[in-house]
């Protein structure tokens, strides 16, 4: 297995245009499936903490369901306010039916 990865489930574990929370080494982590590609920031806003799997997906962002700032999956970049700093975005692989990720 490459260095520093975690294993988080299998490939069916997040269906297209799901979110989910997962657990990696004692960090809240968001994957979410856009288009069949699976994607993972941090799962706690930046704004005031909220958890962004209980929010929405449209496009390729959340809407976090506190105040409905939003970040674009893909990079974990802020995409509308009123967060200002940016979501921690990991590395996804996928072997064979198993998803791993690590921290970039």
């Amino acid at each position: 297995m490459s260095e520093g990865f975690a294993k988080i489930g299998q490939v069916g574990d997040f269906p297209i245009k799901s979110m989910k929370k997962v657990s990696v080494r004692d960090e809240d982590v968001l994957i979410a499936n856009i288009d069949g590609r699976i994607y993972a920031i941090t799962d706690t806003c930046t704004h005031r903490g909220c958890s962004l799997s209980e929010g929405t997906i449209e496009g390729d962002e959340v809407v976090c369901p506190c105040h409905g700032g939003r970040f674009e999956l893909r990079t974990g970049k802020v995409a509308a306010p009123p967060p200002k700093r940016d979501e921690a975005s990991f590395e996804v692989q996928v072997r064979g039916s198993d998803v791993f990720v690590k921290k970039k």
